[in-house]
């Protein structure tokens, strides 16, 4: 049932982005290769070819982009630093990049003028691909150094007026697709211990840039630093069957447990090193493809997370489900379990992100239980579709379903302070291009201006913040029918917008190419005129 009632004084609201998905200007200004740049420019990575080359040419729109924040009336904006756009080879001791660190000095003050809080993420995918090709990427225990430079970089020239730093945004993502299956760039498909070597060396990575910010920063800068983990909810398909509980934990703890055991609990979860070991052991590896925490690094690694970001989008039926012994190691089969979804399950967009907003409750539960209650701030939230459609009450229903959720959990003690919707706009959507919009804000991205329009979703989601919840049935009702009246008028404008600029198209390809013709007929006329002439 919805819960009608407010958030505490003070409860953070944003929206958030990442750099390779919005900034566009891959080359420019001295910025470096990243691993998305090399891997998005092979045929056959991403759906249609896509590139993130110019994407929502968020480098030059900085202004109408801070705009866009001040109409939603966001507390916070959770944004990302792109390495190789500060130091081009992801090298502190070789070269930075002075045009890269004032835009990003830029945007913070910009933001700060206005009110409006940076949460800043230093790594959002986009490793240098120097790294990657000298190194090996996060393959490579010599990333932990490099990335604690980069770290300190950023500590030293933004630290003064940011006070939230995220260490990683979705390690889960980097490891699994980045090193495991090569969904996402670097494109290695090294199976499971591809991507448990890579999440282990981010792990340590993390734990060493907490260190540094603690021991050099902290007093002076008085901020905070913590990890973003995305995960969805597992529930068993049968509660009462120990099977399906026993398959449900595996599911959290293969993808939470994975980087918040070790951070918060010192070590790997029990599960994880026990299934992965024993698959291991049956392919007659003589070690477990999942490394170990040695004492010190594991007293190391623990409790370096002043706050939990959480990114959430989605729920899962699970049932156990035993793999026959494969040759191939891999993380998908070493869970032993499988994943369900009810059909009557709303799912807008892709068909991964199905509408579940109870799960939201129980997942954020969960972390104060096995984690002992840490301050949670959601670090992203939110649907996408599949075509332009700025009249998206699934998103509105989405967002007020999983919202009030958050609420219920508030009233059930959890730490939870902030919460960001994901995303801005639309954006470049990794190995799926521009085909999932998850953005507050469409984009035309036909247009070489790439304009911005607000979808009925903005119009929501600001009358949420301002009421700072849900006050009462019938304003919220309004909230909805306002929302949707705004949105038609602005489809009108999108339409018109669309002609102008095919219009604009044809006259630019038509017009030339009609004159070049009446030339070239013009010139053969004449020649034929001046041979009779003579």
């Amino acid at each position: 049932s919805f819960y009608y009632g407010t958030f505490p004084a003070g409860f953070l609201w944003g929206v958030g982005s990442s750099a390779y998905q919005t900034e566009g200007a891959w080359d420019k200004d001295g910025k470096g290769p990243s691993i998305w740049d090399a891997f998005t420019h092979k045929k056959g990575k991403v759906l249609r070819n896509e590139t993130g080359d110019s994407a929502c040419d968020g480098y030059y729109k900085v202004k109408d982009d801070i705009q866009l924040l001040k109409e939603l009336k966001v507390n916070h904006y959770l944004f990302s630093i792109s390495w190789p756009r500060i130091m081009p080879t992801g090298i502190r001791t070789e070269q930075l990049n002075e045009k890269g660190i004032q835009f990003y000095n830029d945007t913070i003050n910009s933001l700060l003028e206005n009110n409006i809080t940076p949460i800043v993420s230093l790594y959002h995918w986009d490793l240098p691909q120097v790294l990657q090709e000298k190194y090996g990427g996060w393959q490579n225990i010599s990333m932990i150094n490099y990335f604690n430079d980069y770290a300190n970089l950023c500590f030293e020239k933004f630290g003064d007026r940011v006070k939230h730093w995220i260490t990683f945004s979705n390690p889960w993502a980097v490891a699994e697709k980045g090193y495991g299956t090569g969904e996402h760039a670097p494109g290695l498909k090294l199976g499971g211990g591809g991507a448990y070597k890579a999440a282990h060396h981010i792990i340590k990575t993390h734990a060493k840039v907490w260190h540094s910010y603690n021991n050099t920063w902290r007093s002076e800068q008085q901020g905070l630093v913590g990890i973003a983990l995305t995960s969805g909810w597992g529930e068993p398909v049968d509660p009462h069957s120990q099977r399906d509980r026993d398959a449900a934990e595996r599911y959290i703890q293969f993808h939470l447990g994975w980087f918040a055991n070790p951070i918060y609990r010192g070590d790997y979860p029990e599960i994880l090193k026990n299934y992965v070991g024993r698959k291991s052991a049956q392919q007659g590896l003589g070690t477990s493809r999942l490394p170990t925490f040695s004492v010190q690094e594991k007293t190391y690694i623990k409790g370096t997370s002043d706050f939990l970001g959480i990114g959430h989008f989605t729920t899962r039926y699970v049932i156990q489900k035993s793999f026959p012994f494969l040759q191939a190691s891999s993380y998908h089969t070493d869970h032993d379990s499988a994943e369900l979804v009810d059909p009557k399950w709303p799912a807008p967009g892709p068909k991964w992100l199905y509408s579940v907003p109870w799960g939201f409750r129980r997942l954020l539960n969960f972390i104060k239980t096995q984690y002992g209650n840490p301050l949670i701030y959601v670090t992203e939230n939110g649907v996408s579709e599949k075509h332009t459609q700025l009249c998206d009450e699934w998103r509105i229903e989405y967002l007020k379903g999983y919202i009030n959720e958050m609420l219920k959990a508030l009233k059930d003690g959890v730490n939870v302070k902030g919460y960001t919707a994901w995303s801005l706009l639309d954006k470049f959507e990794w190995d799926k291009g521009f085909s999932e919009r998850f953005g507050l804000y469409h984009i035309d991205f036909k247009n070489k201006n790439k304009p911005r329009y607000p979808k009925a979703s903005v119009d929501y989601y600001k009358k949420i913040i301002s009421a700072n919840g849900f006050p009462n049935p019938r304003e919220v009702a309004n909230w909805y029918r306002k929302a949707m009246d705004t949105c038609s008028t602005t489809h009108q404008l999108l339409a018109t917008d669309s002609l102008i600029t095919h219009m604009a198209t044809v006259t630019e390809i038509v017009l030339p190419t009609v004159f070049t013709l009446c030339t070239l007929i013009s010139v053969v006329l004449l020649i034929f005129y001046l041979r009779n002439r003579s």
